[in-house]
């Protein structure tokens, strides 16, 4: 008997998905599945034509081009004709604010993961280093949100991270509040959540990943693998790591720089998230090396949490990713470091070719009373291959995320421009939660000081373990 699966809504006009890589490949069936469209009214705008006969096979409507900077007006306003119908944006290289201008424009509903700039900006060394920031690619968003309130719901950032693992946050939080005798009702706004965090002590908020999948063979010389979009992983190690910068912090990096406008939640690094290594701790991995590869959501997340004045906050957490990827890209990385290249060949593991292992991927919540809690999802690829065709388990987590936010922007068709932190968490993580593994809280008495070496010990602050001069790895 065919498995069932809820409805999540009717979409009214196009669907148009721009990109059509590993996401956008596990996204279309979770479409498919979920909402109520017309299936002669789907569409995949691709610069590669590797997946023609496939889309071709399923009755989508595939066109072959780049949504450039010149084009995208007319290649979208020839499919949104009528101002109806969503537009999911899980390209590389494509501008998210103007694409998401347009579509609130002509009426059109929009969700994209990531605000991505046009070609070129994340590699271009003449700009500076502030302007190559997500703080930078956010304010611009925010700004885009000022001046145009309400309207037309986008939904901005809404993967597994950024995305999920804002609303696993709010949910950890409450756990913790539960399990410390304070009261665990959810607040009403943002006000709120801050001062939720904030009583209950918490210092910061680690986005804590390991991925652990493995191929069934060996990385090739000359080829970047991963799990999931090599472009966009290679594009975010470039720029400055950034993190977002807490209130309880009492050293501040020598090669570290503050923002002078905008929300001021975060600072960047002179280095980059390919060579900023940080300790933190999962419960696959247990205490280990992680990428302080710069994120959307470790500005959003201070943003969102902080207290008082930005510019001179009572309280905010220090937030940053924690990115330790599967071990054939953490081999792409030292190689593509080693040649001062990208690789010619770029590949993506399929849920075919993965033995083993999992994505392991949640928030760790440390400086309280309990010391620090991970709250995530655990999905192993067998998990992942059960629940859904065409990804691996980092992909699954990705796409459902998307689902979510669709979901949430059919019954909020009217919400302006949104971050996740702005949407209800409970009603997005019952839409993933079937094809998100596992969802597991682990308290752990470790802190970064502990698997430090001792001929470091005159860098460590031994007062407070949850600084971020102990989290930096030296």
């Amino acid at each position: 008997m065919p498995q069932s699966y809820p409805n999540y809504g009717r979409i009214d006009g196009p669907v148009v998905l721009i990109g059509f890589g590993s996401i956008g490949q596990g996204t279309l069936p979770l479409i498919e599945r979920h909402f109520t469209y017309d299936p002669h009214d789907v569409h995949v705008i691709e610069p590669s034509d590797t997946h023609r006969t496939f889309l071709e096979q399923r009755g989508v409507h595939f066109i072959h081009h780049a949504v450039t900077r010149e084009n995208y007006r007319a290649l979208l306003g020839q499919l949104f004709k009528d101002g109806k119908g969503f537009c999911v944006n899980l390209s590389v290289d494509t501008s998210s604010i103007e694409i998401m201008q347009f579509c609130r424009e002509i009426g059109v509903l929009y969700i994209d993961t990531v605000v991505e700039p046009w070609a070129g900006h994340y590699f271009d060394l003449s700009m500076p280093p502030a302007e190559r920031t997500n703080y930078a690619l956010r304010e611009a968003r925010l700004a885009e949100t000022r001046a145009n309130p309400g309207g037309t719901t986008a939904v901005s950032c809404c993967g597994a991270n950024p995305g999920m693992v804002s609303w696993l946050l709010k949910e950890a939080l409450l756990r913790l509040a539960k399990d410390t005798g304070h009261d665990a009702t959810p607040p009403k706004d943002r006000e709120g959540w801050a001062k939720l965090m904030q009583s209950l002590g918490v210092k910061g908020v680690h986005i804590a990943e390991r991925d652990t999948q493995a191929g069934r063979d060996a990385k090739p010389l000359h080829t970047f693998v991963n799990t999931w979009s090599v472009e966009g992983f290679v594009s975010e190690s470039f720029q400055p790591a950034e993190l977002g910068w807490g209130t309880h912090e009492r050293w501040f990096p020598p090669n570290g720089h503050r923002h002078d406008e905008g929300c001021r939640a975060a600072i960047y690094l002179d280095t980059p998230g390919m060579l900023t290594k940080v300790h933190t701790w999962t419960p696959e991995g247990g205490p280990q090396y992680g990428f302080l590869v710069t994120h959307n959501e470790a500005i959003s997340i201070a943003d969102y949490f902080t207290v008082g004045d930005p510019a001179a906050p009572e309280f905010r957490p220090t937030c940053h990713y924690a990115y330790h990827p599967c071990g054939q890209a953490v081999l792409s990385l030292h190689e593509m470091l080693g040649s001062g290249v990208v690789q010619e060949t770029l590949k993506i593991l399929d849920e075919n070719e993965i033995l083993w292992g999992e994505d392991c991927l949640g928030v760790l919540i440390y400086g309280h009373e309990r010391n620090a809690l991970w709250y995530g999802s655990r999905l192993s690829i067998q998990e992942a291959r059960a629940l859904a065709p065409f990804q691996n388990a980092t992909g699954l987590q990705v796409t459902s995320a998307v689902l979510a936010g669709m979901a949430w922007a059919l019954r909020n068709p009217n919400a302006g421009i949104v971050e996740t932190e702005e949407m209800d968490h409970a009603f997005c993580l019952d839409v993933m939660r079937r094809y998100l593994g596992r969802i597991e809280a682990h308290y752990t008495d470790w802190t970064p000081i502990a698997t430090r070496w001792a001929q470091f010990a005159e860098e460590i602050d031994e007062d407070d373990p949850w600084q971020f001069q102990n989290v930096l790895a030296t």
